[in-house]
């Protein structure tokens, strides 16, 4: 009885310990988060360093920030983690990941762990185009964080020496393809520049997601259950992706690498690269030329889709635990904070007043191309997201690429693919 009592005696001194924020060697709460990478670069350690700097200001709660491979790698752990009953309480996965982690019962809405009325606020603090990924049912399921357009790099050098504007880039399909003409250089055979690449492995589906905007066709309704992935705007969009290459030979035939495209465009291999935002700041940090960032060209309009990650709270947490991750996400979705994220890595500015922080700011004063992603957004719409999400999105990757490699024709390609979607779609219709 009197070695019980004493046990009850400890707890409660740790408690009011914890409660009064003293010094202790144990913690109130400790998190596990998981977080892809996608682009490369020092992220990690960008990571590392904002976690570092939530302790600090919460010395209470443990935050054990597991860098989880690509978005791919940091879903499957994140779900195999919560089977192994070592689950983690929040993580940065996809944020097309939506539906299979709501179908999966996986993940808790913002809704019903917010409880102030200025953590209601902060649900509306994102920019409405980048919280179409991230809300159904009503009801908010993800936050965002490192988020993304597409834009377009080009080598504003490249430019000069083929009598081009280096400050015209190409504003429509037309001008990307009579620029690029100018812009591919061709010895012995050989092209030794490229005028332009698309990368068409990795995450063809968004880069194809561009171009069916472009020409006026979204690739799903805004419920998750229906492709539109034949709609005819859909076909001819693939077939201009594929003449680019074949027809009017400004890039290669072919797939294009997602992993190795950056660095052709560093190396000069080709003029100019569609490819996330995310990749600007170690752009701006390795180009040895002057380079430009532009909004994508347009066919009937602008068009691209949002990518990138955004914040989930998983079902198996305790209150405490689902509390503590949202006193993280706040933290590091703050204005300041957001800004320094945007700042390091090349990633948007997930809300507005982010941009009016003094330091971004000056920032995008000194260097425009940091306010490209952003004012794009006026065009964006939803990255691809479905039910069954994997499966579809590997249905149209699979059907991009046997297009563009020619085993297949854009139509019948799209084609098949969509009526395997339906098939795996019908059901929640």
């Amino acid at each position: 009885m009197l070695i019980k009592l004493k046990s009850q005696a400890k707890k409660l001194v740790l408690a009011v310990t914890l409660g009064l924020g003293l010094t202790s060697t144990a913690f109130a709460v400790e998190l596990t988060m998981y977080y892809p990478v996608a682009v490369g670069g020092s992220l990690t350690k960008i990571v590392d360093g904002l976690v570092g700097d939530f302790m600090k200001e919460n010395p209470n709660i443990k935050v054990n920030a597991i860098y989880a491979g690509n978005y791919n790698d940091a879903r499957i752990k994140a779900l195999a983690a919560l089977k192994s009953g070592k689950p983690a309480q929040t993580s940065v996965m996809f944020s097309i990941d939506m539906y299979e982690l709501i179908e999966q019962g996986a993940i808790v809405a913002f809704d019903d762990v917010v409880k102030t009325a200025d953590e209601k606020k902060w649900l509306k603090s994102f920019y409405p185009a980048l919280m179409e990924n991230g809300i159904t049912q009503e009801k908010t399921w993800g936050i965002p964080f490192q988020r993304s357009t597409i834009v377009m790099y080009y080598n504003k050098d490249a430019f000069r020496a083929a009598g081009l504007d280096p400050e015209a880039p190409p504003a429509t399909w037309d001008e990307m393809v009579s620029i690029g003409k100018k812009l591919t250089k061709k010895s012995g055979g050989n092209v030794n520049q490229w005028g332009a690449m698309i990368p068409s492995t990795g995450y063809p589906y968004w880069m194809f997601g561009a171009l069916s905007m472009q020409n006026g066709q979204t690739l799903m309704n805004g419920d998750g259950n229906k492709t539109h992935f034949d709609a005819p705007a859909t076909v001819e969009a693939l077939q201009f992706w594929k003449d680019l290459g074949n027809k009017y030979g400004v890039m290669p035939s072919g797939t294009i690498e997602w992993g190795t495209l950056r660095q052709n465009f560093l190396e000069g291999k080709t003029a100019m690269m569609w490819h996330s935002t995310g990749n600007l700041t170690t752009v701006k940090k390795k180009a040895k030329f002057d380079f430009g960032v532009a909004m994508l060209p347009a066919k009937k309009r602008r068009g691209t889709p949002t990518g990138g990650g955004n914040f989930y709270i998983f079902k198996k947490s305790s209150p405490e635990e689902r509390s503590a991750s949202l006193k993280l996400i706040r933290f590091l979705t703050q204005p300041e904070r957001t800004a320094e994220w945007s700042m390091k890595t090349g990633y948007l500015g997930t809300r507005a007043d982010a941009y009016a922080t003094p330091k971004l700011m000056e920032y995008v004063k000194d260097f425009p191309p940091a306010a490209v992603a952003r004012d794009q957004l006026e065009f964006a719409t939803a990255e691809l997201s479905t039910y069954q999400t994997g499966r579809v999105r590997k249905l149209l990757d699979d059907a991009i690429q046997s297009a563009l490699v020619g085993s297949k024709s854009p139509a019948d390609a799209l084609s098949a693919a969509q009526k395997q979607a339906d098939r795996l779609l019908k059901r929640y219709r």
